[in-house]
């Protein structure tokens, strides 16, 4: 096989898996209005478990970075599909706060974690050459926005059609697909070979980890991560219910999700782009304040269905396009052999910041009548992510190749 053929059978392997995990994950706050009127549990109860499941989705990504750096990304992929379709399909039985948390919080969302970010750019990273890298993240990460944009108005027009516990039978069923996706993630002989020496050989995982955790980058990387999993978790949450208080229709709020999705395709493949020729850091210093501007922006419009569209296409952009530059510096900075472990810790940051913001996103609605408070803390934090980023360290990407690669193999070397 052609180098150029692998590079494109791993691509988009990873993208189609990523579209389908991140594609249910980030169309749940669709269902939160439903549970909340069938369940009667309260808004901040459900959004409690929204919370836990941003929260848990994070935790797992380290965990099963590890699994997945010792046993192959494919077996990872088949246990979490199974979770995730597992959780989603007993929602619709779950009347209690304990019985909603365990099924969305935990089950469906540890059950994503293992088909997303940090295993399967972790995966390509692994198998491809270091120039390639940031662009092989940029079409990954664009495949989970795409399936936002996919899954966004299909389960609203399936809940629209039939009615929300129908569509998350039809969500559970179709997350199943990612272990048919994941067949070209197997690894071949040599491959599992490789990965046995090096486990044997060089820095363990422990001592990576004990490297990074002093670093200082990693900690301003992990931090301004964390800043824009509170804004994300927050918008995929309650982006509808914000819909609803603007009394407009609820296909505005799904569309308004399918658009971000959209629009971070092109701003996924550009960060990506841009990664081998611009600083990672500079990226991200752009795009987080970007975010606080529209979110400024939007505060001062007039609330109508154009303004929601165009602040999501605004916001798209960006969304999750911090992936690609943030994967990227975790790889410059450690080089890939860890890349799923160190990267899954990074996204867990992330997902603190997730928990919270998706969990006072709804005391706030309960406490104030609306997300006016939110708003500002979103202005802030993503100031915070735009500064905490600049102190990292990184060298220019006009670097010579053969410069990185010797950087990278001493890296993996033992110290």
């Amino acid at each position: 096989m052609t180098a150029q053929r692998t590079f494109w059978t791993l691509v988009i392997s990873a993208a189609a898996i990523l579209a389908v995990t991140m594609g249910i994950r980030q169309s749940m706050g669709l269902f939160v209005s439903p549970l909340n009127t069938s369940t009667r549990l309260g808004i901040v109860t459900v959004s409690f478990a929204m919370a836990i499941a941003q929260f848990a989705w994070g935790a797992a990504q380290p965990l099963f970075g590890m699994l997945a750096d010792r046993v192959g990304s494919f077996k990872v992929i088949v246990l979490g599909t199974v979770l995730l379709a597992a959780g989603l399909a007993i929602t619709p039985f779950m009347d209690s706060a304990f019985g909603l948390v365990f099924a969305v919080g935990i089950l469906s969302a540890v059950g994503a974690g293992a088909g997303s970010f940090s295993i399967l750019i972790g995966a390509a990273a692994q198998r491809l050459p270091a120039e390639r890298r940031s662009t092989a993240a940029g079409f990954i990460n664009a495949g989970g926005s795409m399936g936002q944009f996919i899954f966004a108005p299909l389960t609203q027009a399936l809940i629209h059609t039939f009615n929300w516990v129908i569509a998350l039978f039809a969500l559970a069923a179709t997350s199943l697909t990612a272990i048919l996706l994941a067949l070209p993630l197997r690894e071949n002989k040599g491959v599992a070979e490789k990965r046995a020496v090096a486990q044997a050989e060089g820095i363990t995982l422990g001592q990576q980890l004990s490297l990074a955790f002093k670093d200082r980058s990693y900690i301003c990387l992990n931090i301004g991560f964390l800043t824009c999993g509170f804004h994300i978790a927050f918008l995929v949450t309650h982006l509808p219910g914000e819909v609803s208080l603007c009394s407009l229709s609820a296909s505005v709020g799904a569309a308004s999700l399918a658009i971000i999705g959209l629009a971070n395709v092109i701003g996924s493949i550009g960060a990506g782009w841009l990664g081998q020729t611009r600083r990672m850091k500079m990226i991200l210093f752009w795009m987080y304040g970007s975010r606080a501007v529209a979110i400024a922006i939007y505060l001062l419009a007039p609330k109508t269905e154009l303004t929601f569209y165009i602040f999501a296409a605004v916001l798209g952009l960006t969304w999750l396009a911090t992936v690609p530059p943030t994967a990227g510096l975790v790889g410059k900075l450690f080089g890939p052999r860890y890349l799923a472990t160190l990267f899954g810790f990074t996204l867990f940051s992330h997902q603190i910041g997730g928990f919270f913001g998706a969990w006072l996103g709804g005391i706030t609605l309960v406490q104030t009548g609306s997300y006016e408070w939110m708003w500002y803390a979103d202005i802030v934090l993503a100031c915070i992510a735009a500064l905490v980023n600049l102190p990292i360290r990184e060298s220019h990407p006009n670097l010579s190749l053969s410069k990185q690669l010797t950087h990278e193999s001493s890296i993996q070397s033992n110290e």
